[in-house]
């Protein structure tokens, strides 16, 4: 039976569990999906899931490079307080104003479910209560004695969300970890509507590490497979009250296709073409400089890698209730397949003529 999408495996990444540092889990699963279409998979020594799905035709080919991050944002175990209570630091970028109330799971020796709680509002100051608490004055209760926490939690452990999935009407979805396992269902559903296509290019679909703490996966992996092409696939912000329209992109309007000084211009004429040639819907996303993203490091990697970004809209963006809408993801996976078979040693030679 033909697969329709790769909506279940995503669902399955996102309830996985894998902050900067430590992907490990969610790098196994990302093996097992790209397993569907090639079995030539390794794991570099960063951590890296790397995937090439070979181009047609004898001798030198281009290389095209198709990255996402597979790590979420999380926290880490700074000190454990009277009581067996936790208190945690960054290991990403968490909005401590949503964390309040969340529930989590701790990876201590063994998992541990908890949840983030702050003083109620009857025991705060009006000073207190009209300010979000910043997450210095949050803490982690497991229910379990001082004693025993301290047997099984140290510092310098990881935290993330416990979140499952939610299925919203109009094939959206909300949960953690969107931000960016989108990403890696992008590349899944390019590589699904790729297999019956013409492409002399080889594809190395390549789920990154530690992009959450500064795109140090993409920093590796860029050097190491050194491809003619790098393209970046990651989040964006989507519309919503308070949000700027010059800065925010609309969820259900296919995909953002970056453009500015971090990304090459061929490439993203290249994008764009193919979105307009295939009637695929498309944004156009303004990045002004560096983006933030595995497209940062793809330009400056080596003698620099011609570099595109493209990526979905999400609101909610680092928090546990990211949403955005598989419709999208299917788009901007129909817009790489169909860039990938326009792409040849020609568009190559072409990357050095601005």
């Amino acid at each position: 039976m033909t697969r329709q999408n790769h909506k279940d495996t995503l669902i399955d990444l996102l309830e996985s569990h894998g902050g900067p540092g430590f992907e490990q889990a969610v790098a196994e699963k990302c093996v097992t999906a790209f397993n569907e279409y090639t079995e030539d998979v390794q794991i570099d020594k960063l951590g890296n899931v790397i995937a090439l799905v070979r181009g047609e035709g004898d001798g030198p080919r281009p290389k095209i490079l198709l990255s996402a991050h597979m790590d979420e944002i999380a926290l880490v175990v700074t000190k454990i307080d009277k009581g067996g209570f936790l208190r945690v630091w960054q290991a990403g970028g968490f909005d401590p104003r949503t964390l309040v109330g969340q529930e989590v799971v701790v990876h201590g020796k063994q998992p541990l479910l908890g949840i983030v709680g702050s003083k109620p509002p009857h025991l705060t100051s009006p000073e207190e209560r009209s300010k979000a608490a910043p997450l210095e004055d949050l803490f982690i209760d497991v229910a379990m004695s001082e004693e025993r926490v301290r047997e099984l939690v140290n510092v310098g452990d990881r935290i993330t969300l416990h979140r499952e999935t939610m299925d919203l009407l109009n094939n959206r979805i909300s949960g953690k970890a969107l931000d960016d396992r989108t990403s890696i269902a992008v590349i899944l559903e390019c590589l699904r509507l790729l297999k019956p296509m013409r492409h002399v290019a080889d594809v190395y679909a390549v789920a990154t590490v530690q992009e959450e703490v500064g795109v140090r996966g993409a920093t590796t992996a860029g050097y190491g497979v050194n491809p003619d092409i790098g393209i970046g696939i990651d989040v964006t912000f989507a519309d919503m009250p308070g949000q700027d329209a010059d800065v925010s992109f609309k969820i259900g309007k296919g995909p953002a296709i970056a453009f500015g000084p971090n990304i090459h211009p061929k490439v993203f004429q290249g994008l764009r073409d193919a979105a307009v040639e295939h009637h695929i819907p498309y944004q156009l996303e303004l990045s002004q400089g560096p983006t933030g993203t595995d497209a940062r490091a793809f330009q400056i990697t080596r003698e620099g890698i011609a570099s595109g970004l493209v990526g979905i809209a999400i609101r909610y963006m680092h928090c546990s209730v990211e949403t955005g809408s598989y419709d999208d993801i299917i788009d901007c996976g129909r817009l790489l397949a169909h860039y990938i078979t326009t792409v040849d040693a020609k568009t190559v030679e072409g990357l050095t003529c601005y």
